[in-house]
């Protein structure tokens, strides 16, 4: 659905369209329907595109945020907040030494090869929105479980570090649009990063902790210092809301 403001530069909108084409392709799916609105100049914002992606589960799979256990190994797909800070930097014009690149991509290949591999995954999620500590907040409340994560194991950019130190920004709450987090049993973990890894938009996949049992539900890290903090839900917008 397009949501198109008036005035609109068609060569913009050509491009988009190409864009998205080109990426549906790539993806293996189609774009099969649509909307376009108009609004009056100034109320729009440019342009604002809603999707909706519809598929189908195989038989026997059954992944959902109330299924980890304690136990489970806590998978990554790469490295975190990529997107986040690519986008603040094109907004407020910022600019750094080493270009920061949106992750932005569609994993649904990624995610096939692993199911197909380990049927048995437990849960599967993106962290946009909130980051990964949003999503492991989120797990951890609707399985009924706690999670400990290491500092040390959670890839994260030399760049994207820097600029989050710079803006005074936690890299775990910054969103996220071409990565997953992965809850599995143990004995699945080393299996599906050996997949994860063979893909190209896996290569940085890592453990970065397991679930345990704790009736508070907290998240926990265990720091490069050697102590430990909990990673709370988020208070307020840590940046203004991109997806």
């Amino acid at each position: 659905g397009f949501i198109l403001e008036e005035g609109y530069p068609l060569a913009d909108l050509e491009r988009i369209v190409t864009s998205m084409a080109a990426a549906a392709k790539a993806a293996g799916v189609a774009v099969v329907t649509g909307d376009t609105k108009v609004v009056e100049k100034g109320k729009g914002d440019g342009v604002f595109i809603t999707t909706t992606g519809v598929g189908v589960v195989p038989p026997g799979v059954e992944i959902s945020a109330d299924r980890a256990r304690p136990g489970d190994r806590i998978l990554v797909s790469g490295t975190i907040g990529d997107h986040g800070v690519a986008i603040l930097s094109k907004r407020e014009g910022l600019e750094f030494e080493t270009t920061i690149e949106s992750d932005c991509a569609s994993l649904n290949g990624l995610v096939a090869g692993m199911v197909d591999e380990v049927p048995g995954i437990h849960v599967l999620r993106d962290p946009t929105r909130g980051g990964l500590a949003a999503v492991l907040n989120e797990i951890a409340l609707q399985s009924g479980v706690g999670v400990l994560v290491n500092e040390d194991a959670i890839p994260i950019a030399e760049p994207v570090k820097g600029a989050c130190e710079l803006l005074g920004l936690d890299p775990l709450y910054v969103a996220n649009e071409g990565k997953l987090v992965c809850f599995c049993a143990a004995d699945d973990a080393e299996r599906l990063l050996s997949i994860m890894r063979k893909h190209p938009l896996a290569g940085n996949a890592a453990d970065i902790g397991e679930v345990v049992q704790d009736e508070h539900r907290f998240v926990r890290m265990e720091t490069t210092f050697g102590g430990q903090r909990v990673i709370d839900w988020l208070s307020g917008e840590q940046l203004p809301r991109i997806c």
